[in-house]
């Protein structure tokens, strides 16, 4: 019998919810075939632009064309309330078999266990053509309780005119430092233009993430028998942050406050000569910017451990109570082949989890301002301790991301940040 420690407690708020969505849903897996024979598959898809739910609704049309014993049926969710939304589902026994989410939140549905074991149903061509990091982020307890689809990186995205106004060569490496990051934002700050703007508004998902290039770890174990440990490592890109805001003058303050999406109308009016993004931004910059604006994506960021970052790919779970978890797995096997997921990774502006995929995305999008750098970021992408940690998301919202944001308001000390993170994770952690 499964363990529900974790999220039957969680479960107790949406009770009332639990109870109309067992009625309207019914059961995970049916048979809607008129002579018995027949499977379909329900798959909870959480695709949000026009361009990717078209891209997915054609894969689906595609296998359900050859493979009449085997129907798939989309159920179209969205992002918000999602977790709330799988609690209920999972505890209420209407989950769907397939489900769609991230590395980052999968983790104690697996040790709960309502994800299923993948590792044997993996196509092997599949499996050599995704990296070892990528697949460590799905990997829970030793068992592979999901396919790695997307991702995005962080990446630097800078006006060329200003860095060429300023006598700034642009790097062309196949990475960057952060020292060359710093002298480029220094070389270009200037008459009320700050060199560097970055939206860390909601800082800790960024800091973490990056933070895997300064080896900055911040928990070892797993689950609940996770421990926090906040030192040189995990301390040197916030407080490389903070000195590019307070010392060298060169980062926006401001901006600091704001999300990333708010700090790109700085972007646009020239106020700031560069700005770290999202990758997905990519398409947003290149659908919006002003007629006539320059910019260019700078080659991926490299710290003192490598061009590395944390792997939190959107992935596909198969529910272990599902009736066909073998046909599940045959979908998903079929639905990220290569050039299925380059179509999905291409419409949603991503880096796709295979290095064909990716490849195939390097050919879409031709000469596209930036793919060529964003795809390269995607050999960098590896697994990270915190995605794996029970308590993680508390620890996110009510301790970490106070205390950045106290740290980058330049109201409490470097050590203070230290001791709040690690004090406050103790408390969660008991």
């Amino acid at each position: 019998m499964r363990s529900t420690r974790g999220i039957a407690a969680l479960a107790l708020i949406s009770a009332g919810a639990l109870a109309l969505t067992a009625c309207q849903q019914g059961s995970a897996s049916r048979d809607d075939s008129s002579d018995g024979d027949g499977v379909t598959l329900q798959f909870q898809s959480l695709s949000d632009q026009p361009a990717t739910q078209e891209a997915v609704s054609g894969i689906v049309d595609a296998w359900n064309a050859d493979n009449p014993d085997v129907q798939v049926e989309i159920i179209q969710a969205g992002w918000d309330g999602i977790y709330d939304k799988l609690i209920t589902q999972f505890t209420g026994g209407t989950a769907p078999d397939i489900i769609q989410y991230e590395a980052a939140s999968i983790g104690s549905f697996a040790r709960d266990g309502y994800l299923a074991d993948l590792g044997d149903l993996v196509d092997a061509d599949l499996q050599s053509d995704i990296s070892e990091g990528i697949w460590e982020s799905v990997t829970v307890d030793d068992q592979i309780v999901a396919y790695p689809s997307t991702l995005q990186s962080y990446m630097v995205f800078a006006n060329t005119d200003l860095l060429e106004q300023a006598g700034v060569e642009i790097p062309t490496g196949e990475t960057m430092s952060w020292e060359q990051l710093q002298e480029i934002a220094r070389a270009t700050t200037a008459d009320g233009r700050f060199g560097l703007g970055w939206g860390l508004g909601s800082p800790t998902a960024a800091l973490m993430t990056l933070g895997v290039g300064f080896d900055g770890a911040y928990f070892t174990g797993e689950g609940a028998d996770a421990a926090i440990e906040v030192g040189e490592n995990e301390l040197a890109l916030p407080e490389l942050v903070h000195e590019m805001a307070y010392t060298d003058r060169s980062l926006d303050p401001t901006s600091l406050t704001q999300s990333g999406s708010e700090v790109l109308a700085s972007f646009y009016g020239g106020t700031v000569a560069m700005t770290v993004q999202g990758s997905f931004q990519a398409a947003n910059i290149a659908a919006d910017a002003p007629e006539g604006f320059n910019w260019t994506v700078l080659p991926p960021l490299e710290g003192t451990a490598g061009a590395l970052q944390a792997a939190n790919p959107q992935t596909y779970s198969v529910n272990v109570d599902s009736e066909y978890v073998d046909e599940s797995a045959e979908f998903l096997n079929y639905f990220l082949q290569a050039d299925n997921l380059a179509q999905i990774a291409y419409a949603d502006a991503l880096i796709p989890s295979s290095g064909t995929a990716r490849e195939q995305v390097a050919e879409l999008a031709g000469d596209a301002i930036g793919w060529e750098q964003i795809l390269a970021s995607g050999d960098g992408l590896t697994g990270a301790p915190f995605l794996k940690v029970d308590g993680y998301a508390e620890w996110k919202d009510t301790i970490a991301t106070p205390a950045f944001q106290q740290y980058f308001a330049d109201q409490i000390t470097l050590e203070e940040l230290s001791s709040q993170l690690t004090q406050g994770w103790d408390d969660i952690a008991g």
